[in-house]
Order: C-alpha cells, then structure tokens, then sequence
C-alpha cells in the first residue's frame, strides 16, 4: 500500500505509517583495495543502508545493550547479614535509654544498610525486529554522511601493524575506525589490534552501538551487508606421483562475490590442497 492508494478512513495507525514512510534511498560507494587502489564503486542495499533512521528504536535499543553490559555485582549486608547484634543490647524497660533489640539496626554505627543495592540484572529485553532496525538505521546515518568505507579484502600474509597503519592512511581514514572482518580474517584482526583508535569486529557481532561510536566502518566484500557470495564451481583434481600413487588431491573452489544490484565484483579461486599418506590416509 502506497500513500496514493491508502484509504484514511479504514487504514490502520501501522498501516498508515507504512504508507507514508519513505522509500529507501540507493547509494554506492567506492570500492578500493587495501593499499588504496581505486577498483570502481559498489552499490549499497536500499534496505539496509538508504532508510530513514528510526531515532526511537535506536535510543531504546542502545540503551538496553548499554544496561545488558552493566555487572550487576553490587552489593550491601542487612541487618541480618552484619556480623554480631545478636544479644539485646539493655533491657527494655528501666534504663531511661530508647528500646533496641539489635546494635546492629541500620540506624546504629557498624550496623546493617537499609534498601541497599544487591545483585541483579540490568538486562532489557529487546525485540528481533528492533534491534534489527537500529542496526539498519545506525548504518543508513553512516552512509547517509558517507562514512562507509569498502575493501575488496585485507591481503595481509602475516600481522603488521605497520602495513595496518599504511592502509588506514592509503584509504583516508580519520577519527575511530570501526573493522568489520570476516571468518578467516585473521592476520588483519592481529594487525589491527595495537592501534587504540581501531575497533575490530566480525560480521556476525556488527551492532548498532559500536556504530554509533565510530567515526567510520570499514566493510570487505565479504562482510558487506547486501553483498552474496556463491560457489558456482569446485574443481577436484588428482595428483600423482610417478608410480601413479594419488600423493595429493587439489580442490579449487570458485566463488562469485556479488553487490546489492547483482553486479560481479570478484571472482575468487580457492585452493585446498590433501596431502595423502603413504599408507593412503589423509594428512
């Protein structure tokens, strides 16, 4: 139901908004390699990155992960738990004195604590579909100010701190940067780690409040939300050696790596390489 075609007069509240919400807006961004090559643009999903953020949700949903990190552990002894108290202190009558039947009431020194605070949970529960939402509009704000960064993939062999560094500059990123890597990432996880104005994350930990926080988030393809990545290929190939014993098998994977507008951006060849034992088992 589009604005034009809704009826105000049996429309619901829901609906209504729906109707009147604006469409998602497309935008692209550079696509560049880790050393600041320029390898064309690609586009960003409408639905995640082109709404309107939704300020509400947002505030509520980073408040409630804001109250779900807070321990919790505080706690204070009662007039029950304080060591000693246990006797009358005087009698209660004849002394002239006020009654008490604990030196251990929160109104005597040493005694309990009244209405302290103890151990609980902060924890809000937070619906699916919100969190959801804050994440798609805490990135529609990032890339609505162009704060989106994408890389085709980190090529780091081996952890560097340095090569990190040189890339953050290759690719003219300032202020706190936030990574998001994939799976198998792990040289770019190491060698982002010394630098304090970098927090890394994998896809799957990707949220709203570390978004916000960040001045820049910095997408591979593969981590790009929108993107598809399809085996559409292996290859398996045997290797022998001159006795025609199978000493190896090759198993070449061919991914294809596509952006919101289903455009082929790569094309990755992976290979996974069996070593065979003499005896025939796998090494």
């Amino acid at each position: 139901m589009s604005a034009e075609t809704l009826d105000l007069e049996t429309a619901s509240p829901a609906e209504a908004r729906r109707a009147l919400r604006p469409e998602p807006v497309k935008r692209s961004v550079a696509r560049r390699s880790s050393d600041g090559a320029s390898l064309g643009s690609v586009a960003l999903d409408p639905d995640t990155f082109g709404i309107e953020p939704n300020l509400a949700v947002l505030h509520q949903v980073v408040t409630a992960q804001l109250a779900a990190a807070r321990s919790g552990t505080q706690s204070t002894k009662t007039r029950a738990e304080v060591r000693g108290g246990g006797s009358k202190p005087w009698s209660q009558k004849g002394t002239g004195r006020a009654r008490a039947g604990s030196s251990r009431s929160p109104i005597w020194v040493g005694g309990g604590v009244a209405l302290g605070p103890k151990p609980r949970s902060y924890a809000q529960r937070t619906p699916k579909k919100m969190v959801a939402l804050a994440l798609r509009s805490a990135l529609s704000d990032r890339a609505a100010t162009e704060r989106v960064a994408v890389v085709d993939r980190w090529a780091y062999d081996e952890p560097s701190t340095k090569a990190a560094v040189a890339s953050l500059a290759a690719l003219e990123l300032e202020g706190r940067i936030l990574v998001v890597l994939g799976e198998d990432d792990w040289a770019a996880d190491r060698s982002f780690a010394n630098l304090p104005h970098v927090q890394v994350l994998l896809a799957g930990e990707l949220n709203a409040h570390d978004i916000l926080v960040n001045d820049w988030v910095v997408f591979t393809d593969e981590t790009l939300p929108g993107t598809t990545i399809e085996a559409v290929e292996v290859d398996i190939a045997i290797v022998e050696n001159a006795d025609g014993e199978v000493v190896a098998i090759v198993e070449t994977e061919i991914d294809v790596i596509e952006d919101a507008d289903g455009e082929v951006l790569e094309v990755v060849e992976t290979d996974t390489v069996i070593v065979v034992e003499e005896e025939g088992n796998e090494a």
